[in-house]
């Protein structure tokens, strides 16, 4: 059996972060969303676990320290069979140190196509206990659905009422390591890990101006840090008919959101042209709800 995925990108479609707490963790509040953009994961039968990456992100990738080799470990040890004889293809389309979540998404794809492959009977709950082996964002990102999300990122929430978002990812193709990012937020006073009030109103055009009102606390650190960011930010903002320019996650991806897929394609288009040095691609936020 040789099954394939899509590994989405996570957009943390707002982001209120409180200050770390006593054991090391900053509480946080989120609307997650997952786009129609991503990664290639293929898992098959094989004599042993091997990891081979390809694609225009895929240098350095390849080692055991790979989140994908971590959780797919952690799911033999679980299952008691030991290092699961797979071989896996990741085909790394998405930038690095992106705030886009690649790495989490690459491990819960893997991990979902695995437990398939090796015939285990493990429900979702279990592949979520497993896939925290790789971080906060492994459990949102084996779900890989629309969910608020709380605590250090593992309180989660399914949202069926998000519409589809049409979307614009930009990214300057410059890393912005979350560590550093925190750091730099931790040295000025730190905001409140608030969880606004739901929309009333779910339509598309509404959610988008409920969006605008909520805020990146991570976006002012990630900023001082990578300029590149900053020009990425300002770019999306001045491509035509964006609703909302927001960084994600902890950077340097920033996205926009607009009213039409027509937007969306014509906007990345323009970007494509402005910046042709950066990464640019045009999709769905949350595509399932179409």
């Amino acid at each position: 059996m040789r099954l394939t995925a899509l590994a989405p990108a996570k957009i943390n479609l707002f982001l209120h972060v409180g200050p770390v707490d006593a054991a090391g963790y900053h509480p946080l509040e989120s609307l997650v969303a997952f786009a129609d953009i991503g990664d290639g994961v293929t898992v098959e039968p094989s004599n042993r676990l091997t990891l081979e990456v390809a694609g225009p992100f895929a240098e350095g990738l390849a080692g055991d320290d790979n989140l994908i080799v971590r959780a797919v470990r952690a799911l033999g040890e679980a299952a008691g069979v030991g290092e699961p004889p797979l071989r896996i293809v990741l085909d790394k389309r998405l930038p690095i140190a992106a705030g886009l979540g690649g790495g989490s998404s690459d491990a819960g794809a893997a991990l979902r196509l695995a437990a398939r492959v090796l015939s285990l009977n493990m429900n979702e709950t279990r592949l979520e206990r497993i896939a925290d082996v790789v971080g906060a964002d492994g459990p949102m990102c084996l779900r890989a659905r629309t969910a608020w999300a709380g605590g250090r990122g593992e309180a989660l929430t399914d949202e069926p009422r998000l519409p589809s978002l049409p979307v614009v990812l930009l990214n300057p193709r410059l890393p912005s390591p979350t560590g550093a990012v925190y750091r730099a937020y931790d040295a000025n006073p730190a905001a409140e890990a608030d969880r606004p009030a739901a929309p009333d109103d779910w339509s598309r055009s509404a959610v988008i101006d409920w969006l605008a009102r909520q805020r990146n606390d991570l976006e002012a650190p990630a900023l001082s840090l990578t300029s590149g960011t900053g020009q990425a930010l300002e770019a999306m903002r001045a491509a035509p008919n964006v609703r909302l320019a927001r960084m994600s996650g902890s950077g340097a991806t920033v996205f926009g959101l607009f009213d039409t897929a027509e937007d969306a394609e014509r906007a990345a288009q323009w970007l494509c042209v402005s910046h042709p040095a950066w990464w640019t691609e045009a999709g769905l936020l949350n595509a399932e709800a179409v």
